[in-house]
């Protein structure tokens, strides 16, 4: 396994992150357990969940993935081998604490606690906004139309309120998620004016489809040290190859929620993919750990977030982080690139 540092900590977490939100949906508690299990034994030390999975998120199984992982470490006790993070979300769904904005004192202050209490620990290393409370362009959404008619909790209070976990002990570092070159800027900057706590990572969606992160907020990344954590690098399986030809596979998130993943399902994705798989063909490798690697790579990235239903897939993503990129291969998936920018933005 390979080892970056988690924003400027000496905190090291492992380049693949073990990603959660299947547990409780697509997956059962036993295969949940399962591969914490294979995961912590390859080296894989860093793992990331949310108030809100299992996904698609829906009010009976709200909670259900800090649940898993909770009684995972209850039986294991392995808690300290485990860099855990988890994500309050923003303002959506009525179900979670009647809608609204979720991070203001009272509501994030429930929102800690609940998910202390159903992961049965007493801290979270890494705790994160799941997306602005403000109304701005995150999962996926172009055209930015500035309204600011709506309330938002101030991002010096938010800090505050986050400060008071750190000082508690309940949260070790914080950091964003679904966030804009503005928004990080901003949290940046009041950090260093008000002796805040600094935002360590940003977890935003990263992929061969989606490279949008590198036009602003790479810079931001690496100038500042608050690293990438790439959710989403393999497109929802797209990336895997899995739907090259229109195939559907059993129980694969396209058969089973198509609608909900509808943003990498058009035509220029799909040619994209498949131009992506002739390139891994045609160098000896496997088109999901090669599209891992690259992510992996890049100087602005502290890890890559894996998603996995099956121990097949999992074993598959963990090794990719023993794959080489040639010069050539990294030189033609950025030819890809320009002839497909960011398909799914």
């Amino acid at each position: 396994m390979n080892y970056k540092k988690l924003g400027n900590t000496d905190l090291k977490v492992s380049t693949i992150c073990l990603g959660t939100m299947t547990w409780g949906e697509q997956n059962t508690q036993n295969e949940g357990f399962g591969q914490m299990d294979y995961a912590l034994d390859q080296g894989v030390n860093f793992w990331d969940t949310a108030e809100i999975y299992s996904v698609p998120p829906r009010e009976e199984t709200y909670g259900d993935t800090e649940l898993i992982i909770g009684n995972w470490f209850e039986k294991t006790k392995k808690r300290d081998q485990v860099i855990l993070a988890s994500k309050v979300c923003g303002p959506a769904r009525e179900y979670v604490r009647g809608g609204g904005n979720h991070f203001g004192e009272k509501n994030i202050t429930e929102a800690l606690e609940g998910s202390l209490k159903r992961l049965k620990t007493d801290y979270i290393d890494l705790y994160q906004l799941h997306w602005p409370e403000r109304k701005t362009n995150f999962f996926g959404k172009l055209g930015y139309e500035h309204d600011d008619s709506s309330e938002w909790t101030r991002f010096e209070d938010i800090l505050g309120n986050l400060k008071k976990f750190i000082d508690q002990g309940k949260v070790k570092h914080i950091g964003v998620s679904n966030e804009t070159p503005w928004g990080l800027s901003k949290y940046l900057e009041l950090s260093k004016e008000k002796k805040n706590p600094r935002m360590l990572s940003v977890q935003n969606p990263y992929n061969l489809l989606n490279r949008t992160y590198e036009i602003g907020l790479a810079e931001i990344s690496i100038r500042e040290q608050a690293g990438l954590l790439a959710y989403s690098p393999l497109a929802c399986g797209y990336l895997s190859g899995k739907y090259r030809n229109k195939q559907l596979p059993r129980n694969s998130r396209m058969e089973r929620d198509g609608d909900f993943w509808s943003r990498y399902n058009n035509k220029n994705a799909e040619k994209a993919v498949e131009i992506y798989y002739e390139i891994s063909k045609k160098h000896g490798l496997d088109l999901a750990q090669m599209s891992l690697k690259f992510l992996e790579i890049q100087p602005f990235v502290t890890s890559v977030i894996i998603g996995a239903t099956t121990m097949e897939q999992l074993k598959t993503n963990i090794e990719s982080v023993n794959i080489y990129l040639s010069e050539d291969v990294i030189k033609e998936i950025n030819d890809v690139q320009k002839i497909f920018p960011n398909p799914c933005p």
